[in-house]
């Protein structure tokens, strides 16, 4: 039997589904690997990877595209893992560096500032910048190290009020229906016990990995969570 090729993210906030995986009889049915989540979303709109939880803003890329099972990388308000970093107010900054590793995120930023903030602002890739978008593992114990720290998911919901999800799994095909439902058990298990991966990963001064898992994270793909995705994702296009 051809293996589904999954593609999952390296980072703190997919842990759980990852032992989910582990844990399942899933292991001879899949291929995995694991991105960071911009290269997760270029596998599966390559159709390198036939199933990913990929970062919301490539759904744009992918037609038709199949969201797959119940769960998602989601948060309703703070999520302590995506940030605008700024050395001055937001209202004040003239320059924006996005993150290499997420289109979601910079989008994200961006419509914060456009819709909500109503601040213009020159976007940069490469140079220095007054403030900069960071997500992920490498924002964690950093921010206590900038003057100006924005959490987007605090301030999607103060702009919205909805939650926000900020990666979901997605094939780029239609997967068996078995395979589903076994994914799906398998990704419900793993988000059972979030605090159970912390013991896999490195100690950080002044970060809370219990308090991230289980109180910052909401793993649910609610009826919110799909409904803050298509306001997402319409905003995005006009930006």
């Amino acid at each position: 039997m051809k293996k589904i090729r999954v593609s999952a993210v390296s980072y703190a906030n997919t842990l759980p589904f990852l032992q989910g995986i582990e844990a399942a009889d899933l292991r001879e049915e899949i291929d995995l690997s694991v991105d960071y989540p911009s290269e997760c979303a270029r596998k599966v709109i390559a159709d390198e990877a036939d199933l990913g939880i990929i970062p919301i803003a490539a759904l744009t890329n992918l037609a038709p595209y199949y969201i797959i099972g119940d769960y998602c990388i989601g948060s309703d308000g703070a999520v302590d893992s995506v940030f605008i970093f700024s050395e001055k107010p937001i209202t004040e900054i003239k320059t924006l560096r996005l993150d290499v590793q997420s289109r979601t995120s910079n989008g994200l930023a961006q419509i914060l500032l456009k819709y909500y903030w109503k601040h213009e602002v020159e976007i940069v890739t490469s140079v220095d910048a007054d403030a900069y978008v960071l997500i992920g593992d490498r924002t964690f114990g950093k921010k206590d190290t900038v003057p100006y720290v924005y959490d987007l998911g605090h301030y999607w919901k103060e702009f919205t009020g909805l939650p926000f999800a900020y990666a979901v799994w997605v094939a780029n095909k239609e997967l068996p229906v078995a395979f589903q439902e076994k994914f799906n058990q398998a990704l419900a298990a793993g988000i059972a016990h979030p605090e159970d991966v912390i013991s896999k990963l490195p100690a950080i001064a002044n970060f809370d990995y219990k308090h991230y898992l289980t109180a910052s994270l909401d793993f649910h793909l609610t009826a919110e969570k799909r409904a803050a995705i298509e306001k997402y994702l319409t905003l995005y296009k006009t930006l």
